[in-house]
């Protein structure tokens, strides 16, 4: 797909507390263009026109499925550049985004038993996939999700709604079960299927280093760490 920049405003705000906010944004120069599992860079300064040097920006995966017109976004404040977003953006605020970028689904994977595993945020770029119908190329597909409270876990309705009984979907909550077990995922999974994980760098490095180390070849493990 071809990389564009897309003048953006945004329509709505929702926050959920302690710093994590879901936005979502509708394109005033043509309709975004881009797969599942892929992510954008947003900019916030008013004074790029569209040409010239990319400002200063940031990625985060987007949470909308293709079919939509608006572009969703979920983002925990951490540093500056989201300190910013939480103090500037507004609904009516405009932005610039820049996509897309990755190829988290387009890799060549099997889509037979496959294991997604997503801590916190992490979830988006997968929801992506599952609420598209891309997904229904799936077979027994197994979903473990991890929070760090049920809380915190605003996607359960929708998740729930969108998995039926051909899909195995299982929360841990970091307060109640400890955080997600990566030993456990392993040995109820064996080495044939492929293995996604998105979710914060160190998880996502651990997961991956124990996955390989217990005879999960390197292909199979899909990782979005593209932050």
């Amino acid at each position: 797909m071809i990389i564009k920049r897309y003048r953006s405003v945004v329509v709505s705000l929702q926050s959920h507390g302690e710093g994590i906010y879901t936005i979502e944004l509708q394109s005033l120069n043509g309709g975004y263009k881009y797969a599942p599992g892929q992510f954008l860079h947003l900019a916030l300064d008013s004074d790029y026109d569209g040409t010239g040097q990319w400002p200063e920006s940031r990625c985060f995966s987007m949470q909308s499925n293709p079919d939509e017109t608006n572009i969703r976004i979920t983002y925990a404040v951490k540093g500056r550049f989201t300190t910013m977003m939480e103090t500037h953006l507004r609904e009516g605020s405009e932005v610039w985004l820049k996509l897309p970028y990755g190829d988290l689904f387009t890799r060549d994977h099997v889509k037979v038993n496959t294991v997604f595993i997503a801590g916190g945020t992490g979830i988006t770029p997968f929801l992506s996939l599952f609420t598209h119908e891309s997904f229904s190329g799936y077979s027994n597909p197994k979903i473990y999700l991890g929070f760090r409270s049920s809380e915190h876990n605003t996607y359960k309705a929708e998740l729930n709604r969108l998995c039926n009984r051909h899909h195995y979907l299982r929360f841990w909550y970091q307060d109640v079960d400890g955080p997600i077990n990566i030993q456990q995922i392993c040995k109820e999974n064996g080495p044939n299927p492929d293995y996604f994980i998105s979710g914060p760098p160190e998880m996502i490095k651990t997961f991956t280093s124990y996955l390989i180390e217990n005879g999960i070849p390197d292909s199979q493990v899909k990782t979005d760490d593209w932050g």
